[in-house]
C-alpha cells in the first residue's frame, strides 16, 4: 500500500513562522513536522509515498529529495499553479490530482494530514484488512481536543456515524479507496463531503487512537509539541 502526507496548506494561523518557511518543515523536537510523520510511516512499513505541496513547495522538495535518506521513495503532486489554480487544491482536491501516484485504480491507500503529530502506529492500516469489503475509507477517530469540543463523527462497533452518544475527532489519518472520488473533478475541493456521503451510505469503518494527538495548527501548540518531544529526550 502507498501513503501520502498532505503538505500543501498555507498555514495562515502559523503566520510570521510560514511567511518563508513551508508549515510541514517548521520543526518539533529538533525534525520537522512531516520528517516526523515520514518515520512513523517508515517504522510502519511503508516504502513509497507521496507528497502534496503548494506554498513554498519547493523548499520541501530540496529538503527531503527523494526519500532515499529517510529509507523511502517519495514522489511529488506539485499544486499552486495546476490547472490553472493559484492555490492548493484543498484536501479533496489534492488527493484527487494525485491518485495516479497513489493506486492502479482498485487498490486502497493511506493518507495523513502533515499538520498533526501523533503516536499511532500507522501498521494497525498496513495490512490488507485495513479497510472492509465494500467499504470506501477506514478513518482514525482521537478523543476531542478543546478546540474541537464537539467532535466529527461517532464510533460504534467499529463503523462510523455522523451522530452518536459519544463524538470524536477525525484525527486526519485514514484509508481511502480510490472508488470514494468517482465523480470527482478536477480542482478544489475538500475531502469532507465526500466521508460525508460515503458514511451516510454506511461504507466507513473506524478505529479509535486514545494516544497522544495533536493539531498543530498554531504556534502555540507547536511550541507545546517541541516541549513534549524535547522532554521525552532528556
Amino acid at each position: 500500500m502507498k501513503a501520502m502526507i498532505l503538505a500543501a496548506g498555507r498555514g495562515n494561523r502559523m503566520r510570521p513562522l510560514t511567511d518563508h518557511t513551508p508549515k510541514p518543515l517548521l520543526m518539533a523536537g529538533g525534525r520537522t513536522l512531516i520528517e516526523h510523520q515520514i518515520a512513523k510511516l517508515v517504522a510502519a512499513g511503508f516504502t513509497e509515498l507521496v507528497i502534496n505541496h503548494a506554498h513554498l513547495g519547493e523548499r520541501i522538495e530540496a529538503h527531503l529529495g527523494d526519500g532515499s535518506r529517510h529509507g523511502v521513495s517519495l514522489r511529488y503532486s506539485a499544486e499552486g499553479q495546476a490547472l490553472g489554480h493559484k492555490e492548493a487544491l484543498e484536501t479533496g482536491g489534492g488527493i484527487f490530482q494525485a491518485l495516479q501516484l497513489l493506486t492502479d485504480g482498485s487498490a486502497p491507500f493511506l493518507v495523513a494530514n502533515g499538520d498533526v503529530w501523533c503516536d499511532f502506529d500507522f501498521g494497525r492500516l498496513a495490512g490488507g484488512q485495513a479497510i472492509a469489503d465494500g467499504d470506501l475509507a477506514t478513518i482514525v477517530l482521537v478523543d476531542n481536543p478543546s478546540h474541537n469540543a464537539k467532535g466529527d463523527f461517532a464510533l460504534a462497533n467499529g463503523r462510523v456515524r455522523r451522530e452518536g452518544p459519544s463524538q470524536q475527532t477525525f484525527a486526519g489519518i485514514g484509508v481511502y479507496h480510490p472508488a470514494l472520488f468517482d465523480g470527482c473533478e478536477p480542482g478544489a475541493f475538500p475531502l469532507a463531503p465526500l466521508l460525508f456521503r460515503a458514511v451516510d451510505a454506511g461504507r466507513v469503518g473506524g478505529l479509535h487512537h486514545a494516544g497522544g494527538w495533536l493539531d498543530i495548527g498554531t504556534p502555540e501548540r507547536l511550541a507545546l509539541l517541541d516541549r513534549m518531544l524535547r522532554a521525552e529526550l532528556d
